[in-house]
Protein backbone atom coordinates (compact mmCIF):
# COMPACT_ATOMS: atom_id res chain seq x y z
CA UNK A 1 0.00 0.00 0.00
CA UNK A 2 0.89 3.62 -0.23
CA UNK A 3 2.54 5.58 2.49
CA UNK A 4 -0.96 7.81 2.69
CA UNK A 5 -3.07 4.44 2.79
CA UNK A 6 -0.89 2.94 5.70
CA UNK A 7 -0.79 6.11 7.66
CA UNK A 8 -4.92 6.77 6.83
CA UNK A 9 -5.18 2.77 8.55
CA UNK A 10 -2.98 3.56 11.54
CA UNK A 11 -5.08 7.13 12.29
CA UNK A 12 -8.46 4.78 12.00
CA UNK A 13 -6.95 2.34 14.43
CA UNK A 14 -5.95 4.83 16.67
CA UNK A 15 -9.60 6.53 16.44
CA UNK A 16 -11.60 2.84 16.88
CA UNK A 17 -9.10 2.55 20.01
CA UNK A 18 -9.09 5.86 21.26
CA UNK A 19 -12.96 6.88 20.56
CA UNK A 20 -15.01 4.55 19.74
CA UNK A 21 -13.84 1.45 22.09
CA UNK A 22 -13.93 4.05 25.17
CA UNK A 23 -17.28 5.31 24.38
CA UNK A 24 -18.54 1.70 23.61
CA UNK A 25 -17.72 0.76 26.94
CA UNK A 26 -19.88 3.53 28.59
CA UNK A 27 -22.49 2.46 26.37
CA UNK A 28 -22.65 -0.56 28.19
CA UNK A 29 -22.01 0.54 31.23
CA UNK A 30 -25.08 2.93 30.85
CA UNK A 31 -27.76 0.36 29.58
CA UNK A 32 -26.54 -1.96 32.63
CA UNK A 33 -27.67 0.92 34.81
CA UNK A 34 -31.08 0.36 33.92
CA UNK A 35 -31.50 -2.90 35.33
CA UNK A 36 -32.30 -5.84 34.19
CA UNK A 37 -30.12 -6.86 30.85
CA UNK A 38 -31.84 -10.06 29.81
CA UNK A 39 -34.23 -7.69 27.87
CA UNK A 40 -32.45 -4.26 27.65
CA UNK A 41 -32.19 -3.66 23.57
CA UNK A 42 -29.76 -1.03 24.91
CA UNK A 43 -27.83 -3.53 26.23
CA UNK A 44 -27.71 -5.96 23.36
CA UNK A 45 -27.21 -3.24 20.79
CA UNK A 46 -24.56 -1.92 22.59
CA UNK A 47 -22.51 -5.09 22.80
CA UNK A 48 -23.34 -6.54 19.52
CA UNK A 49 -21.35 -2.87 18.79
CA UNK A 50 -18.65 -4.44 20.64
CA UNK A 51 -18.11 -7.08 18.48
CA UNK A 52 -17.91 -5.13 15.51
CA UNK A 53 -15.16 -2.99 16.83
CA UNK A 54 -13.30 -5.40 18.36
CA UNK A 55 -13.66 -7.41 14.77
CA UNK A 56 -12.68 -4.33 12.69
CA UNK A 57 -9.52 -3.19 15.23
CA UNK A 58 -8.76 -7.06 14.45
CA UNK A 59 -9.31 -6.46 10.83
CA UNK A 60 -7.01 -3.27 10.86
CA UNK A 61 -4.11 -4.41 13.19
CA UNK A 62 -3.56 -7.52 10.53
CA UNK A 63 -3.67 -5.30 7.64
CA UNK A 64 -0.89 -2.78 9.66
CA UNK A 65 1.18 -5.78 10.59
CA UNK A 66 0.97 -7.57 7.33
CA UNK A 67 1.39 -4.04 4.85
CA UNK A 68 4.20 -3.46 2.64
CA UNK A 69 4.74 0.00 1.92
CA UNK A 70 5.81 1.00 -1.40
CA UNK A 71 7.74 4.05 -1.95
CA UNK A 72 7.51 6.04 -4.95
CA UNK A 73 10.69 5.83 -7.14
CA UNK A 74 12.87 8.85 -8.11
CA UNK A 75 12.29 11.30 -10.83
CA UNK A 76 9.30 10.58 -13.19
CA UNK A 77 8.04 7.20 -13.84
CA UNK A 78 8.45 6.01 -16.95
CA UNK A 79 5.71 3.46 -17.17
CA UNK A 80 2.65 2.70 -15.20
CA UNK A 81 3.40 0.72 -11.83
CA UNK A 82 1.86 0.85 -8.26
CA UNK A 83 1.38 4.34 -6.97
CA UNK A 84 1.76 6.51 -10.56
CA UNK A 85 -1.35 8.25 -11.77
CA UNK A 86 -1.90 7.54 -15.30
CA UNK A 87 -3.62 9.99 -17.63
CA UNK A 88 -5.95 7.72 -20.15
CA UNK A 89 -7.86 8.56 -23.31
CA UNK A 90 -10.89 6.33 -24.25
CA UNK A 91 -9.65 6.14 -27.82
CA UNK A 92 -13.81 5.42 -28.50
CA UNK A 93 -15.03 8.52 -27.39
CA UNK A 94 -12.36 10.86 -26.31
CA UNK A 95 -12.93 11.21 -23.20
CA UNK A 96 -10.02 11.24 -20.67
CA UNK A 97 -9.75 9.28 -17.64
CA UNK A 98 -7.23 9.58 -14.88
CA UNK A 99 -6.63 6.60 -12.45
CA UNK A 100 -4.17 6.02 -9.74
CA UNK A 101 -3.33 2.56 -8.44
CA UNK A 102 -3.35 1.68 -4.69
CA UNK A 103 -3.39 -0.79 -2.82
CA UNK A 104 -7.09 -2.56 -2.06
CA UNK A 105 -8.07 -1.10 0.63
CA UNK A 106 -7.18 2.42 -0.23
CA UNK A 107 -9.15 1.92 -3.61
CA UNK A 108 -11.97 4.18 -4.86
CA UNK A 109 -13.71 4.44 -7.98
CA UNK A 110 -15.16 7.69 -7.70
CA UNK A 111 -12.11 9.40 -6.33
CA UNK A 112 -9.66 8.33 -9.17
CA UNK A 113 -8.09 6.11 -7.17
CA UNK A 114 -8.05 1.75 -8.27
CA UNK A 115 -6.84 -1.34 -7.10
CA UNK A 116 -3.64 -2.08 -8.73
CA UNK A 117 -5.21 -5.75 -8.71
CA UNK A 118 -8.28 -4.76 -11.04
CA UNK A 119 -8.97 -5.79 -14.26
CA UNK A 120 -8.09 -1.81 -15.54
CA UNK A 121 -5.29 -1.79 -13.12
CA UNK A 122 -3.46 -4.94 -14.63
CA UNK A 123 -3.65 -4.17 -17.96
CA UNK A 124 -1.68 -0.58 -17.60
CA UNK A 125 0.86 -2.21 -15.59
CA UNK A 126 4.10 -1.78 -17.62
CA UNK A 127 2.73 0.85 -20.34
CA UNK A 128 4.29 4.00 -21.16
CA UNK A 129 2.81 7.07 -23.04
CA UNK A 130 1.72 6.22 -26.29
CA UNK A 131 0.92 2.56 -25.42
CA UNK A 132 -2.72 1.34 -26.10
CA UNK A 133 -4.26 -0.67 -24.01
CA UNK A 134 -7.45 -2.79 -24.64
CA UNK A 135 -8.90 -3.80 -21.15
CA UNK A 136 -12.32 -5.97 -20.88
CA UNK A 137 -14.83 -4.20 -18.81
CA UNK A 138 -18.24 -5.47 -17.37
CA UNK A 139 -20.16 -3.22 -20.50
CA UNK A 140 -17.89 -4.60 -22.89
CA UNK A 141 -13.78 -3.87 -24.32
CA UNK A 142 -12.68 -0.35 -23.91
CA UNK A 143 -9.53 1.01 -25.56
CA UNK A 144 -7.66 3.34 -23.81
CA UNK A 145 -4.14 4.98 -24.72
CA UNK A 146 -1.67 6.16 -21.91
CA UNK A 147 -1.78 9.67 -22.26
CA UNK A 148 0.83 10.18 -18.89
CA UNK A 149 2.18 8.61 -16.05
CA UNK A 150 3.14 10.63 -12.96
CA UNK A 151 3.48 10.58 -9.04
CA UNK A 152 1.37 12.77 -7.76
Amino acid sequence: MTRNGFQKLEQELHRLKSVERPRNVQEIADARAHGDISENAEFHAAKERQGQLEARIAQVEDRLARAQVIERGDGPPDAVRFGTTVVLEDTDTGEEVVYTLVGEDESDVAAGRISVTSPVARALLGKGPGDAVRVQVPKGTREFEVLEVRYD
